[in-house]
């Protein structure tokens, strides 16, 4: 009775749905104003994306952006100053510095450091708000899922390098769920019309097997009648973060990792908040910087930002824990993930491939804020259960090569008069003169967050833009005029100078798989890379079984701002976050070229083997997980 009354809702919905488009919602979508998504500034647009897309254009080095920060004197502020370089604070700062205004970005790590590198890797569409929003009538969660497809598809094509679409396989074992997964993904084909990846649909039970030979037929009782795949979008997420953070240097921010705000600046006869002082991590040096507005966009610690300026400040965050983990490559096709869309907590867990890995996740539970938070045994086991019952493979616990934990910020609005409502949306509030915060939200929105945050910052610091938003139709650094054949040109016009063991150099091939992992990683500066393994004996790789070679840790210290070892391991390549045995074997060298690329001393060198090592030890690898593709 209960499965009738769902599927007679879905199909109820489904009408609805149409008949408020007048049956065209396929092709028409819900129309935005300009004052929703930016219009105009034509010729401002074309400027930026001339100075970001320009091959001979770098990023002002370290010392020059900690310059412009403290040349932002009380007489000359900047318009904007933002607290954190995750994906929101990134965003916002690309997203104010492109209406040409005055900014600066400080983070007390690295560029998406915290949850921004710690996600599932999916841009999801919001398929699970429409669920809600047919079984409980709720228009707003269907605003929601229209929302999520517009930025998915913006985030896609800003970053067409880094991003792509990725069918998503979800295993039916009686009639209803195939009828109930396919009409209502059917819905959701429809909600995004012209948004559409790619139409959904259904497999027989023998075409599914062929597509994901891991799958299993049988088990606990029942067979698999077939599945419905759907489509998604996945990411790099910390290569996307770092790529935001770089295109609004490039677009004229001063963005500064590893510097930390100590203590606001406030203004003694209003009160308000005017600047912060701020503490370079690496030196040690403290300085001031002075700005009309400053943004909060801490992510799980925005609470903590908040309390520095109003000790009474109610808390906003709620943290919940989410853990992934990595397995080898065999347990999924390339190409194709898995849904497991009931799990003994009720939440969907996924499978997906990811560059050239199987990653699986994710919990959900009560956590407690921490700047490395590690994932629990119980939480792995938990992952590797659920997909065990939908796999043929016998899932081991000593096939995990690496494990993580990321915080969801999860947001309550402190204005709000109770807390019942812990939203996924984000929120933005001004709660203390001066200090906009913005947090919640997913990565998949990011954008249209940085947008809220920044039209607020306008209206607080009474401040002047030159434009409107831009970054609705704005490529990131490397994603202008990239192509996915991109890699071709790599592989036949480089090739990788190498020092064998006993300091020989010698010539290496620039192979397929090489190549690829240089064009969607660096996009159209992936030649530079090339350039640099090439013409200075830097082509060797860094671990055995993965592409990452020796010329992108120079390269990402001369243009990424890649200022210690835990910066590339984790973020500029995601070697920790695959395989943490394969980054522990890479580390010497990573650090030897840092080394010599940043002038450091042998006790640098030392600190940053420990706090490296201290690093990988919060991904919880198995000891005894050896990988190796045996391709080279």
């Amino acid at each position: 009775m209960a499965s009738a009354t769902r599927l007679r809702r879905l199909g109820a919905a489904a009408a609805a749905i149409a008949a408020a488009s007048g049956g065209a919602l396929l092709f028409n979508q819900p129309a935005f104003s300009s004052s929703d998504r930016g219009g105009g500034g034509g010729s401002a647009i074309t400027a930026v994306r001339q100075k970001i897309a320009d091959p001979t254009a770098a990023v002002p080095p370290r010392k020059v952006q900690e310059s412009a920060l403290i040349g932002a004197s009380s007489a000359s502020p900047l318009d904007v100053l933002v607290i954190g370089g995750g994906a929101t604070g990134s965003g916002v700062a690309l997203d104010a510095v492109t209406r040409g205004l005055r900014v600066g970005l400080v983070e007390r790590e690295d560029f998406s450091s915290g949850t921004s590198s710690r996600s599932t890797k999916l841009i999801h569409g919001g398929v699970r708000y429409l669920e809600k929003a047919v079984f409980n009538f709720d228009y707003g969660q269907l605003k929601l899922v229209f929302h999520a497809l517009e930025e998915r598809k913006q985030v896609i094509e800003n970053a067409p390098h880094l991003c792509h679409a990725l069918p998503c396989m979800t295993p039916c074992f009686d009639w209803f769920e195939v009828v109930y997964y396919w009409i209502g993904l059917k819905m959701y084909d429809l909600v995004a019309g012209a948004r559409l990846l790619h139409l959904s649909r259904y497999y027989s039970a023998q075409e599914s097997v062929e597509l994901f030979p891991t799958l299993a037929r049988k088990g606990k009782d029942r067979s698999l009648k077939g599945t419905v795949v759907y489509y998604d979008g996945q990411m790099n997420d910390s290569r996307l973060n770092v790529g935001l953070a770089c295109t609004a240097a490039l677009a004229g921010a001063a963005v500064l990792n590893h510097a930390e705000v100590v203590s606001f600046l406030k203004d003694e006869a209003s009160d308000r908040v005017i600047g912060a002082r701020i503490r370079d991590n690496l030196t040690g040096q403290e300085f001031d910087t002075y700005a009309k507005v400053v943004v909060n966009a801490a992510g799980p610690f925005c609470d903590s930002v908040r309390k520095m300026a109003d000790k009474e400040a109610r808390p906003m965050i709620c943290p919940s824990s989410g853990v992934h983990i990595v397995l080898p490559d065999y347990y999924s096709p390339e190409g194709m993930g898995l849904i497991v869309p009931k799990t003994k907590d009720g939440r969907v867990v996924f499978m997906l491939p990811w560059l050239g890995r199987t990653v699986a996740g994710t919990t959900d539970s009560n956590t407690t804020i921490t700047l490395l938070p590690e994932p629990h045994e119980d939480e792995i086991q938990f992952i590797l259960d659920a997909i065990c019952d939908y796999l043929n493979v016998k899932v081991r616990r000593a096939d995990v090569l690496s494990a993580w934990s990321g915080i969801r910020p999860l947001a309550t609005d402190p204005s709000a008069k109770n807390t019942e409502s812990i939203s996924r949306d984000h929120v933005v509030c001004e709660d203390y003169p001066g200090l906009v915060t913005i947090t919640g939200g997913k990565w998949t929105t990011y954008r249209s967050m940085a947008e809220d945050a920044v039209d607020a910052a306008i209206k607080s610091g009474k401040l002047s833009p030159t434009n409107e938003c831009l970054t609705q139709k704005l490529h990131i650094v490397g994603g202008e005029g990239w192509n996915p054949a991109f890699f071709t040109v790599l592989a036949q016009q480089y090739i990788r100078m190498k020092k064998s063991y006993r300091g020989k150099v010698v010539p290496g091939v620039m192979d397929t798989a090489l190549a690829k992992h240089l064009s969607h990683a660096y996009g159209s500066k992936a030649e530079q890379v090339a350039s640099i393994a090439q013409n200075e004996n830097l082509g060797k790789r860094l671990a055995h079984g993965y592409p990452f070679l020796e010329a992108e840790v120079a390269y990402c210290a001369r243009n990424e701002y890649c200022e210690s070892a835990v910066d590339f391991i984790a973020r500029r390549s995601r070697l920790a976050f695959l395989d943490t045995d394969a980054a522990s074997r890479a580390l010497p060298r990573v650090i030897e070229i840092l080394a010599t690329e940043h002038k450091w001393d042998k006790s640098r060198k030392k600190q940053e083997v420990e706090k490296a090592k201290q690093f990988l030890e919060t991904f919880k690898s198995s000891k005894n997980a050896q990988f190796y593709d045996g391709k080279h």
